[in-house]
């Protein structure tokens, strides 16, 4: 089977916020942990008893959030310095850290990160997920595959199609396509809409013959804005192997008239299908 690409370049949507808002777990960096028990109940922190350097933190943390998704990740990480100055506790902050060393491949420290995040707040499903995707680009398989499991495990974790689709990819690259459809399938539950899952799924159907299934994805993202030249170019192949010559020309028209510059293009136009 041919290797599964990490992420689609998608039409019209900037790759590095498609990253952050489908597979890192960002919304756990804002969240706020519970405060002490009391007799066995957990309260929320509220503003009204939130300490200085926590409020100071949270701001702080705000203000390195936003940076960091505009991908400017030398600001966001002064700005998160500040952060842990004012309340070295914070947990979000300690995520946000992880995310940022993990964008500049500092894989060790990214990891002190996450752990010094589940380290004050346990079991958070966010931070496993994000530990679990570093993981996965380390090819640390197995550990990664458990992350995503345990974060998956929360009954209260509102993120479950992205750490499926996250788990997907992350069998795909390691050579398990039945395991991969099957966690894809489970985001695209959640999520039918989604890109990245949609184009994967049809890379694996393609891959073991299922045409027909790669054929409906395809469409479906094709007719979309999220349309590109990666997926115009797979449905291309899947039309011609089905021998829809119609269908096959109405997407080649469309990649040469709107990606006439990219690679998928230039192999159209040399005939190399294998590409």
């Amino acid at each position: 089977m041919k290797p599964i690409p990490r992420l689609p370049r998608l039409a019209s949507v900037d790759l590095s916020a498609l990253v952050i808002l489908m597979l890192l777990g960002l919304s756990g960096c804002m969240s706020v942990p519970s405060g002490g028990s009391n007799g066995g109940s957990r309260d929320i922190m509220t503003a009204s008893d939130e300490p200085d350097g926590r409020k100071r933190a949270r701001i702080r943390l705000e203000l390195a959030l936003g940076y960091f998704e505009q991908g400017q990740t030398t600001v966001a990480l002064d700005e998160l310095k500040q952060a842990l100055i004012a309340d070295p506790a914070y947990a979000p902050a300690h995520n946000l850290r992880g995310l940022i060393y993990m964008r500049l491949n500092d894989f060790r420290v990214a990891e002190d990160g996450f752990s010094r995040s589940l380290a004050l707040s346990p079991d958070d499903p966010n931070v496993l997920h994000n530990l679990g995707w570093m993981q996965c680009q380390q090819r640390r398989w197995s550990e990664s595959f458990r992350r995503f499991d345990q974060a998956l495990a929360d009954p209260q974790y509102g993120e479950r199609a992205k750490t499926f689709r996250a788990l997907g990819l992350c069998q795909a690259r390691a050579g398990l396509p039945t395991d991969a459809e099957r966690s894809l399938l489970k985001s695209y539950e959640y999520d039918a809409g989604n890109p990245v899952t949609t184009f994967n799924l049809a890379v694996l159907m393609r891959s073991r013959g299922d045409l027909v299934r790669a054929q409906f994805h395809l469409r479906r993202l094709n007719n979309s804005d999220l349309v590109n030249a990666e997926s115009l170019w797979l449905g291309i192949k899947v039309e011609q192997e089905r021998d829809n010559q119609e269908a096959t020309q109405q997407l080649a028209d469309q990649l040469l008239k709107r990606f006439p510059k990219s690679r998928e293009s230039g192999a159209f136009q040399r005939g190399a299908f294998d590409e």
